[in-house]
Order: C-alpha cells, then sequence, then structure tokens
C-alpha cells in the first residue's frame, strides 16, 4: 500500500457517520480523499450521481493506496449486512481453481471429463471430450446457448449433456452452470466445498467472517452465484488483487494466476452481455470481467461490483439492485476515474462536511431516471 497518512479527526467525524463492522473484524484502514489525492468533491459529485440516477444502489465502497477513504450504505442496508453477489461469485470460485492448481490438484489443461465417470453421457461427444478447465474458466466450453438448472437446482450431469457445438476454446458463452462444474470440480479434487476450502485460504486471512454460500443438491457450492459477503469483504478481495494476491505479507494467491485470471484470455464482442454495454465487450479473463480503461473486476446481476483500476492503485466495491449496470459504471469512469491525483491534496473539510451529510442520509428508494 503507497501513502500511508494518519486519518485526520474531521474525517473521523465522517467515518462516524457511517455504520461500522463489528470489532471483531481486521478492517480496512480509514483515510480522507483528500490526503490519498482524491477530492472530496468528485466523490460527492458520484454519491449524488448514483443516489439520482441508479434505481437502486445498496452500498459503495472506495479504495485508494489500501485506504477506505468513502463508504456508504442507502438504508436499510448496513455495513455489517451480508449481500448476495451473484454472479460476483464466479471470481472467488476462479480463486478456489487457482489455489487447488497450485497445490498440484488439478491442471488448467485436465479435460473436464477425467474427474466425472459416472455423470458423462453415454457417448461424450468429440467436442465434449476435449473441453478443459481452462474453457470452463474462460466460458469457451463450446456451448452455443447456456445450460440452464432445472428448477435451481444445477447438476454437473446437466451440464455435461448440454450439447457442445463448438470446438472448445475457440466460442464465448456465459454459462453460469459451467462455473458450478468448476465448482464440482474443486469438491472432487480436495474433498471439500468451495466455501470451506476457501475459508482457511482466503476468508479467514482477509478478516471476512461467516460466508455463506447456497448450495445445491448435490452438495456443492453453487459456484457460480450464491455467496454472500458484506460491502467491506468485497473490498477486501478486489484489494488482495489490486496487491497482485499478497496480504500484509504473505503471498495469498499465487501472483502468476492473479496475472492470467485478470487479463484478457478470450474476447466478447459478439456474446449478448454485449447489449449492456461497452464495459461487457473488453474481453474476459479467468471468471473476471475485462473493463474500459484498462480496469478490471467481477460483477453479479443486480450491479454487485468489485472494480479494480490498477493504473490509479484503486478499488471500488458496490451492491446494487439495478438494472442499470452500465450506467453504475459509467459514474466511476466519468465522476471518480478522472479524480485520481499522483499526490495528497489539501484538507476540504467544507466539502468533507458535505461528503458526510450525503453519506448519512442515503435511504434506497425507486430513484426517478435522468432523461
Amino acid at each position: 500500500m503507497k501513502n500511508p497518512r494518519p486519518l485526520p479527526a474531521l474525517f473521523a467525524l465522517i467515518l462516524a457517520a457511517v455504520p461500522r463492522l463489528h470489532a471483531a473484524d481486521v478492517s480496512l484502514p480509514r483515510s480522507t480523499p483528500e490526503a490519498q489525492g482524491v477530492p472530496s468533491q468528485a466523490v460527492l459529485d458520484f454519491v449524488e450521481t448514483v443516489d439520482r440516477k441508479i434505481d437502486t444502489l445498496h452500498s459503495f465502497m472506495l479504495v485508494r493506496h489500501g485506504f477506505v477513504i468513502a463508504e456508504g450504505w442507502w438504508k436499510p442496508e448496513a455495513a455489517d449486512k451480508p449481500h448476495i453477489l451473484m454472479s460476483l461469485s464466479k471470481s472467488f470460485t476462479s480463486t478456489a481453481v487457482g489455489l487447488a492448481i497450485e497445490e498440484g490438484k488439478l491442471s488448467l489443461n485436465d479435460p473436464v471429463l477425467k474427474f466425472f465417470p459416472d455423470d458423462a453421457p453415454a457417448e461424450p461427444s468429440d467436442h465434449l471430450k476435449a473441453m478443459t478447465v481452462r474453457d470452463l474458466l474462460t466460458m469457451t466450453g463450446g456451448h452455443d446457448t447456456e445450460a440452464k438448472a432445472v428448477r435451481g437446482a444445477p447438476t454437473v450431469k446437466l451440464f455435461l449433456a448440454h450439447p457442445v457445438v463448438h470446438q472448445p476454446g475457440t466460442h464465448f458463452q456465459y454459462n453460469t452452470l459451467g462455473t458450478y462444474t468448476l465448482s464440482a470440480i474443486v469438491t472432487k479434487v480436495t474433498g471439500q466445498t468451495v466455501l470451506d476450502y476457501l475459508k482457511p485460504r482466503l476468508f479467514e486471512p482477509l478478516g471476512i467472517d461467516n460466508p455463506e454460500w447456497d448450495r445445491s443438491p448435490e452438495g456443492n457450492s453453487l459456484g457460480g452465484y450464491g455467496l454472500h459477503l458484506r460491502t467491506e469483504d468485497i473490498a477486501r478481495f478486489g484489494q488482495l488483487y489490486l496487491q497482485n494476491g499478497e496480504w500484509k505479507g504473505k503471498q495469498l494467491i499465487p501472483k502468476a494466476w492473479v496475472e492470467q485470471a485478470t487479463s484478457k484470455q478470450v474476447p466478447n464482442e459478439q456474446e449478448d452481455h454485449s447489449k449492456i454495454g461497452a464495459d461487457w465487450q473488453q474481453g474476459y479473463g479467468f471468471q473476471f470481467w475485462r473493463c474500459t480503461h484498462d480496469a478490471f473486476r467481477g460483477d453479479g446481476a443486480g450491479g454487485q461490483f468489485c472494480v479494480v483500476m490498477r493504473d490509479q492503485d484503486a478499488v471500488v466495491a458496490i451492491t446494487a439492485q439495478t438494472g442499470d449496470m452500465q450506467g453504475e459504471l459509467n459514474a466511476i469512469w466519468d465522476k471518480l476515474l478522472p479524480a485520481f491525483q499522483a499526490k495528497a491534496l489539501p484538507e476540504n473539510s467544507a466539502t468533507q462536511e458535505k461528503l458526510k451529510a450525503a453519506v448519512a442520509n442515503l435511504e434506497a428508494h425507486p430513484a426517478k431516471k435522468e432523461s
């Protein structure tokens, strides 16, 4: 982390207006926007913009140089309240796969069928035989359509039975059941659910208490969705990836995995997600999306985001319930991205007071979107 600076007394008052995590947590350090090179006015503009234009945000947290410089929850959401991550869960499953590979339990080039001899079709196609762990990570398993769980109960057998039309590795098709299959693979090779496997390797070192991950009838963590965490937990995860997998002097995730997982592995310009906006056309890594402005993110339906901006040494965590996911990202690019400065700025107590008031009065409501 760069530029450690003390927390001015004024911003302590701002933070006091925000619900804090319970004392057992190892929270990220707090600072002011100006101390970390961001004008408070830019943060205030961001808060007012998303409150006015996005229906509806639940929380945000902005981290710069490893310090939380702004945070807020739209009532009745709160700092200590877990939030459903939806497909942001996928990035955590990817992390579990990377750790299992590092421990020698599997490899990127392992055929998927290797792990599920009893669930394979009687006569698997050549394309299915060729499908690898890497293909599942990059959403290039070869399907022309996304396999869907029946009555919300995903199974590996259902995924393997879905027609594999394309040569694996050649065609991007977003596929949540493929991520579920990755979760099942981790359980096959470790004897633990992804949740239990990650607890001592990721969640506990990051100070993430009591993570919850819904399970399938087969007993696997759902993988592609179903993880419940708090806003600061999301921010810590993003900060870990920003720090190339290092946390408090310990390498929790191999640096090489971080680089692979967050870089563009496959193009995705033609996938249906491109209809959402430009940030769904920048390429896909290992269960991470590439963004405009050379950033990367994990994301989930309804507006769950963990946005990592390497060039700016910043992380933005957001939870929401909205259909305007591109609007959330646009607010980051328009209001926050241009505001990051290389050096600390003079403290601005007047604007910090305005920010304090704006954050304290956030309340979830159906916002009237601007035309």
